[in-house]
């Protein structure tokens, strides 16, 4: 790796910019992350419709006599609380979907803002390379329906951008100030972007320091009272999982795994076009870096990045019971090293033209893309809430979601539909995430719904998988039908019409099928 010195990064041609350094360019690049959300009414990342059942309980337990049956709803003050607490004056504007559809949308362009401020601020202008990381705003994690942490990760590369701008011009002092309360909101808003955040600013304060002329080692002792402005929230974090201590921790150092997460750090729905987004495309970018005498690595940057790196690789699968915490950051820890890569000095006028255009194609490809996978899933997820036509208001609904026997490349993007039973129906769905700790949701009566109660009771599988999973064929014939009025297959695998005897068939497409449970 070419180590930059501070002096190249501070040079700034003279004369006009090139056109990706440009105000209308930056502008242009936010608002094309908008687009691959406009058209979905409801935006249909994975997860998202059981967090939005989770907003409606939120909104509306108090005046709603069929949500007080299902759910309880005590407020605390956690580190997953991002949309949760934004939709609340938001809601009251447009109502809880568009709502939701108006935040969500927000936050790749938050996200390309962020990165596009670092990259400026680090290098003093904006280089062509930087145009590659774009896509990673519409990384794994995003697409999962991880919105409170993917919001949160958006606020920290902005927050970072200005910890940046406040160190260059010698504010360190306002900045102390300052990123107190940043410290808290973005604890507030997701757990992780306030350690992203932490990470981020240390490792870059180490190298402001060392450019003050102190050894590395030295370096590090330097930085740590500036990064401990941001450790206030470490009182919240006790006080909040003090009492988490059930929760599991588990999935450490599983290397198959991890190589797994790098390469789906684009995953969406085209498993090879994925992968070479992913990968191969920033790697060649990172060999011609190490190639080409003209291209560097930012310190600043390649630092941060490193340290990203190897929290990744620290990180179990799962933390508190909360699953995928280190694929979280995979797409992030690329995008922060491809944001390192500079020209030295002024670009080069007849290659930097040709990667800028190379990043702007790559960028717009990957918007092409995502725009008509989220357009096709949003039509079929269209089409099957029209069962909830045909569901009477407060109903209890067992919701079945077809899944493969081994994990598709394709996201199972119905998984939590049914948390759309909530928001429109006031009623109970079986896929919510009831974890001590992770969010403020609870069950009343919990035990009638028995093994059918929360999530991942609303995944079926084939009944030939020679896994840990019940089959379709077994959930049919064992939920409890005293306690659900409906049973919703979206998607479903192939069934024995015998486990659905003495149930009436309501509404049915080739991908969707309403019963009702008949007494």
């Amino acid at each position: 790796m070419t180590a930059s010195v501070a002096l190249p990064e501070n040079i700034v041609s003279s004369g006009p910019r090139p056109w990706w350094e440009t105000r209308w360019f930056v502008v242009a690049m936010v608002l094309l992350a908008f687009v691959p959300l406009l058209y979905p009414p409801i935006p249909p990342l994975v997860d998202l419709p059981g967090h939005m059942g989770r907003y409606r309980v939120e909104l509306d337990l108090a005046h709603s006599a069929s949500l007080q049956r299902y759910y309880q709803f005590h407020w605390a003050i956690i580190g997953n609380l991002g949309i949760d607490l934004l939709i609340i004056p938001i809601a009251k504007v447009f109502g809880l979907e568009l709502g939701v559809k108006l935040i969500v949308m927000c936050i790749p362009p938050l996200t390309v803002a962020g990165f596009l401020w670092v990259s400026r601020e680090v290098h003093h202008r904006i280089p062509p390379t930087a145009l590659f990381a774009l896509p990673f705003a519409f990384g794994h994690p995003f697409l999962y329906g991880f919105v409170n942490y993917s919001l949160s990760m958006a606020f920290a590369f902005l927050a970072f951008g200005l910890w940046l701008r406040l160190a260059r011009l010698g504010r360190t002092g306002l900045r102390a100030i300052v990123f107190v309360p940043i410290s808290f909101l973005l604890f507030v808003t997701h757990t992780f972007g306030w350690g992203a955040l932490g990470l981020l600013a240390y490792s870059a304060e180490v190298v402001r320091q060392h450019d003050l002329g102190h050894r590395y080692h030295r370096a590090l002792l330097k930085a740590l009272p500036h990064a401990l402005v941001l450790s206030g929230p470490l009182l919240l974090m006790l006080i909040w999982r003090g009492g988490a201590t059930s929760q599991q921790t588990i999935d450490w150092f599983d290397w198959a795994t991890k190589k797994l997460w790098l390469l789906s750090a684009l995953r969406d729905r085209w498993q090879a076009y994925d992968i070479l987004s992913a990968t191969v495309i920033p790697l060649f970018l990172m060999a011609e870096t190490i190639r080409n005498p003209r291209l560097a690595f930012s310190r600043n940057l390649a630092v941060s990045a490193i340290v990203l790196l190897i929290s990744f690789l620290i990180l179990p699968r799962i933390v508190f019971g909360s699953a995928f915490a280190d694929m979280r950051l995979a797409p992030f820890f690329i995008a922060t090293l491809l944001l390192a890569i500079r020209f030295k000095g002024a670009p080069d006028r007849r290659s930097a033209p040709i990667l800028a255009s190379i990043g702007l194609l790559f960028f717009a490809s990957r918007i092409a893309t995502t725009t008509f996978s989220l357009a096709k899933a949003s039509n079929e997820q269209r089409e099957m809430l029209k069962s909830l036509d045909h569901v009477e208001p407060g109903s209890r609904v067992l919701s079945l979601a077809g899944h493969q026997c081994t994990d598709d490349w394709a996201f199972d993007r119905h998984d939590h539909l049914g948390g759309m039973v909530i928001v429109r129906k006031f009623g109970f769905s079986n896929e919510q995430w009831i974890v001590a700790g992770a969010n403020l949701l609870t069950l009343r009566n919990a035990s009638s719904f028995g093994d059918f109660a929360k999530d991942s009771s609303q995944q079926a599988y084939p009944n030939d998988c020679h896994n840990r999973h019940a089959s379709i064929d077994q959930s049919l014939a064992t939920f409890p039908r005293a306690a659900f009025d409906y049973v919703w297959l979206i998607d479903p695998p192939a069934y024995s019409h015998a486990t659905t005897a003495g149930m009436q068939l309501v509404w049915r497409r080739p991908d969707s099928m309403l019963y009702r449970v008949v007494r």
